[in-house]
Parts: structure tokens; sequence; C-alpha cells
């Protein structure tokens, strides 16, 4: 599915030198992907396209948020995204480079859509995991994981929990690694 946001980039009859271009990317453009993670937010991009006889430079610059789920109370939150990325096109009817930072383009190209590489850029700077800042969780969220013993031998920081055992009992898991030792 296309974004609704216009990408598109005309470099032919562009002369030589530097142009710049600023997109806010909101809700209409995420939900033209597929990620669950990246669905809604907003994100400024400044993009300078500098134009050479052979080739074009584009430099992103982008601050803003985007919402996803915290993977503790599965609430919604706000994740904080920035960065700055650098991309190179050049023409070519062959590629030649294995460079993620470099794209070839048919010489016969006379524009390009830079969505799928804003859409990307925002998606690897999103944290691996997403948890609220501490106190900010669902406390009835929090109040039903603690209180379910879905994890029996674990405690509430996820350290392993030992039981007791009574005087002369053994822990079973352990009897039949000892016999193998034993032999």
């Amino acid at each position: 599915m296309k974004p609704k946001i216009d990408t598109v980039v005309q470099f032919s009859g562009l002369k030589t030198g530097k142009y710049e271009y600023s997109y806010e990317l909101d809700n209409t453009f995420f939900e033209g992907y597929e990620n669950e993670e990246l669905r809604e937010g907003k994100v400024n991009f400044e993009v300078v396209l500098e134009r050479r006889e052979r080739m074009l430079m584009f430099a992103f610059s982008f601050r803003g948020v985007v919402k996803t789920t915290c993977d503790r109370c599965l609430g919604e939150m706000e994740v904080p995204v920035e960065g700055e990325e650098k991309l190179c096109v050049k023409f070519s009817d062959t590629e030649t480079s294995e460079d993620e930072n470099v794209v070839y383009l048919p010489e016969s190209a006379y524009q390009i859509d830079l969505a799928q590489w804003m859409y990307e850029y925002v998606a690897v700077r999103m944290p691996m995991q997403h948890v609220h800042p501490e106190g900010e969780c669902d406390p009835e969220m929090l109040s039903f994981i603690m209180d379910e013993p879905a994890d029996e031998g674990a405690s509430e920081d996820g350290e392993e929990v030992v039981r007791e055992l009574g005087e002369g009992e053994s822990d079973p898991r352990w009897d039949a690694l000892k016999q193998l030792l034993d032999k």
C-alpha cells in the first residue's frame, strides 16, 4: 500500500546545487506499511538534496514520536525517534555496490520516491524494547500480571525461586543427574 504523503522527488531538470524539502510523516503515512509496532506517529523530516552531475546526495534529518505498545503492560506509549542519515543515488543500468546507503537508478530515471527510506530510518531508530518509564505502566495490568502464577518458580523480577524442600527430601530433577555422576 502506498503512503498518502507525496514523498516523490523529481530530479530531472534540476541544475547542480542544493535543494531542501520538508515532510511531516503522520498516521496516514505509517498506516501504509504492515508493521504492527509502527502504525502511528508524527515525525518531521528535513531532506537536503545535493544534485551533482552524475549522482544525487540526500541528507536526511528527522525528529518526532511514534506510538507503540509497551512490552510490559501492553498499554499505548510514545517513543521519541531522531536521527540523521545519508543516501547516495547513482545512475547506472548495472548495480556495482552492495552498500546499503548507495542506490542505483537507471539512466532514464527522472524521479525517486523517498518513502521507503524514510520509513526504514524511523523503524531502525526505534528501541528493541518498548517499556514505559518506571511507574508509568498500567497499574491494573501490572497487578493482573503479578497475581497470576504464569511461570511457577519465577519471582517478580524474573529470578528463579528455589523451592524449599523438607529434610530428607530431594529434588527429583537432580536425582537423575546424580545417578549419572555416580557411575
